[in-house]
């Protein structure tokens, strides 16, 4: 409840706030309710039952949620996921995967995860999200064109079946549909007209068209799901079994994570319109609550809507209270309109999908990046949009953060350095430890960057360069933020090479957090064997000068190497 609760301490809760805030949830009520129906119907899911869902889930994560203007409800995201798992285990099987994702969210909130999230990659985003714009797009073509049902388990089999289907397309339907897309894109340009959102204008003027006319062999909701109830279904808990939750468990984390990204992204464009500051981990505590709660009344899985967000701030919310009139507006028209739907054409309905799956791809800035980005990023943008379409939603977003956590890699090991330092860039310190110059049988290098697994290589190749035995080598660590264990290990084989050929390995200048990693390998030791560590590069430079170093300064550990612990 931290959004209500900021919302109440601001003073966005007082009476003169409430015009407003009704105003957008009144629109945004009547902006949700067709594409309530719409999702559901591409989900597998009865219309109502998207209803259902807009209005319990925007209920929930307007009161425990952590964004003030986040508009919950189904979303286009989710079609692809829901529609497999209600083919695979019908419609009580995807109920229960959406209670069990609930359950997961909560408790990525309660571990603080909402952080952890934001940090997908945008080229992974932008695959997938273009990817399911596409499979909303073709598998709504069957109700935009009146095909019969196109057979087919993947997707390009569906496609080819879809298109050898097309010369018997339903003209009348056709025609509807057509229409409905129109009113969608340009209806509200039309004079008069700019108030009233273009689904809402379509699916008003389609049905009178269908109500009236009674066009042939045009399929309605009427036709295909008997109409929509009036009210909210009674309280029903699924059936629940231990190998049922097993089954299910993939499908309950692919909810989860991908109601994650779709919710905190959400909120975060709300941030970026209204000028607020969402709290990430409430936010999926709310989404979760919703998602445990909403399959109780017959919905199914929700998460943030961005496009409803928007529309949500455009009509002046600034509170959780415009979201909570957009649920109570829904659950009026359900109750008072309810039997007006069954003359609802489906092909309407598509034709909203059409226009949802085409700002869901974002084709302009799919292009831009695919044209502007760097190589890496665009072979990563092009894998997720190609798996996410031919193969596997989960499948392409787990090779696409892979990939680019690989790259991500790469990019970072490359970005650390092992130079060697010659006596020009090293002159000003020279002169603190009385020398002019390196002596001829001394190398100095510096490592530059965190010392991780991906950039052992560099250290290897850096060390492997020098032409001669030199006496000493020093490793300047000054520059290292953080090492890893593999980094250490490579440290240390490093180390022991070069001792082995009676060349004295001298490291310095580390900070805290790599010095106390060096102590605990026991690369620098505390208390016996050779000096290895200096506090600073004087020290070493100094030991490196036998003539300057007395029997007891090369036996014994500094107090320098007896101060950091593990």
């Amino acid at each position: 409840m931290i959004a209500l609760l900021e919302a109440k301490q601001a003073g966005l809760l007082r009476r003169n706030q409430w015009a407003r805030n009704i105003l957008a949830g009144v629109v945004v009520g009547v902006v949700a309710l067709p594409l309530a129906m719409a999702f559901a119907i591409a989900s597998g899911a009865k219309p109502e039952q998207g209803i259902y869902t807009a209005i319990i889930a925007g209920l929930v994560v307007s009161v425990f949620g952590g964004s003030r203007i986040q508009i919950a409800g189904p979303t286009g995201a989710f079609v692809v996921i829901l529609s497999g798992i209600t083919a695979q285990h019908g419609i009580e099987g995807l109920l229960l995967a959406t209670t069990m994702a609930g359950l997961i969210l909560v408790l990525l909130g309660i571990a603080r995860f909402g952080g952890v999230l934001r940090f997908i990659p945008a080229p992974v985003i932008a695959g997938f999200t273009a990817g399911i714009g596409v499979i909303i797009w073709v598998g709504q073509w069957k109700y935009f064109f009146g095909l019969p049902p196109a057979t087919g388990t993947h997707f390009h089999e569906m496609l080819l079946n879809l298109l050898a289907s097309f010369p018997q397309f339903h003209l009348a339907t056709t025609s509807l549909a057509v229409l409905s897309l129109m009113l969608t894109i340009y209806g509200p340009r039309i004079p008069g007209l700019k108030r009233i959102p273009g689904p809402l204008l379509a699916m008003i003027v389609a049905t009178l068209l269908q109500a009236s006319g009674h066009l042939p062999g045009v399929a309605t909701i009427g036709t295909a799901f008997g109409g929509i109830p009036q009210g909210l279904p009674h309280l029903s808990l699924p059936q629940v079994s231990f190998d049922r939750l097993i089954l299910l468990l993939p499908s309950a984390f692919t909810i989860a994570m991908l109601g994650a990204i779709e919710s905190l992204l959400s909120a975060a464009v709300a941030d970026g319109m209204a000028g607020t500051r969402h709290n990430s981990n409430q936010e999926l505590i709310g989404q979760g609550l919703a998602n445990m709660i909403t399959p109780l009344f017959g919905g199914f899985a929700a998460t943030g809507a961005i496009a409803r967000t928007a529309t949500n701030f455009k009509n002046g919310a600034n509170s959780p209270l415009a979201g909570i009139v957009h649920s109570l507006s829904l659950l009026m028209i359900l109750i008072l309109l309810a039997p007006l739907a069954a003359q609802v054409p489906l092909c309407t309905l598509a034709a909203i999908l059409f226009v949802v799956a085409w700002n869901m791809s974002e084709v302009r800035q799919f292009l831009r990046m695919a044209r502007t980005a760097p190589r890496p990023d665009v072979l990563i943008l092009l894998i997720t949009f190609f798996l996410t379409v031919f193969s596997d939603l989960v499948v392409a977003v787990n090779v696409g953060v892979i990939l680019a956590m690989l790259q991500f890699l790469r990019r970072m090991a490359s970005a650390v350095e092992v130079r060697r330092v010659d006596d020009k860039t090293l002159h000003a310190e020279l002169q603190t430890s009385s020398q002019t110059q390196l002596p001829p049988d001394v190398l100095v290098y510096s490592i530059e960057g965190p010392f991780f697994f991906g950039a052992v290589e560099n250290l290897e190749q850096a060390l492997q360069q020098t032409s001669r035995a030199p006496r000493c080598v020093v490793l300047r660590l000054n520059r290292v933020p953080i090492i890893d264990i593999t980094g250490l290990q490579s440290l240390e084989e490093a180390t022991l090479n070069l001792e082995r050929r009676k060349v004295r390995v001298m490291l310095c200048e580390a900070r805290p957090n790599v010095l106390r990693k060096l102590v605990r390998t026991g690369l620098v030791r505390k208390h016996s064997g050779p000096r290895r560590y200096f506090r600073n590069f004087s020290a070493a430079m100094k030991a490196c000068d036998p003539a300057r170093q007395s029997r007891s300064e090369l036996g014994t550990a500094s107090s320098d190497e007896k101060k950091p612990g593990p």
